[in-house]
């Protein structure tokens, strides 16, 4: 598929939620609105939700043999844009969360790898120039 023909198919827009199983769904809430700034849902349709910052997000299936999502019962991995990852690698180190930076630079940005309390892999990204001016409509 082209992408002019992307461009012009009605498509979606966005993500609207990301829900998953947790084994104690109010703490893994508070560990991400604590540790990440994720707004916490506010279990009513008044409350404001989370507003991420515009910006690049992908979409991809994995093959089921992929090591990227670190335990194989796990089947979900989430990657976080952030602004400054050398301040938020600081920052979970502060609050005592193991969090590795990649030991290198990609073509599109600096990456580091942690995991939350129930072992579900999250990746944070700090997007480079390069990346940020891939975006069609800043």
């Amino acid at each position: 598929m082209s992408l002019t023909t992307i461009a012009s198919m009605e498509r979606v827009r966005g993500i609207g939620g990301f829900f998953f199983r947790a084994r104690d769904p109010d703490a893994l809430n508070r560990w991400y609105a604590d540790h990440l700034g994720v707004v916490l849902p506010s279990g009513d349709y008044d409350g404001p939700g989370w507003f991420p910052d515009r910006g690049e997000t992908v979409f991809t299936a994995f093959s089921p043999d992929s090591d990227a999502f670190g335990a194989p019962e796990k089947t979900w991995k989430i990657n976080f844009r952030v602004g400054d990852l050398v301040r938020m690698v600081e920052q979970l180190r502060a609050a005592g969360i193991a969090v590795h930076p990649h030991d290198h630079d990609y073509p599109n940005g600096r990456f580091a790898e942690l995991a939350d309390p129930e072992g579900n892999q999250i990746q944070l990204w700090e997007p480079n120039a390069a990346s940020l001016a891939r975006d069609p409509a800043p």
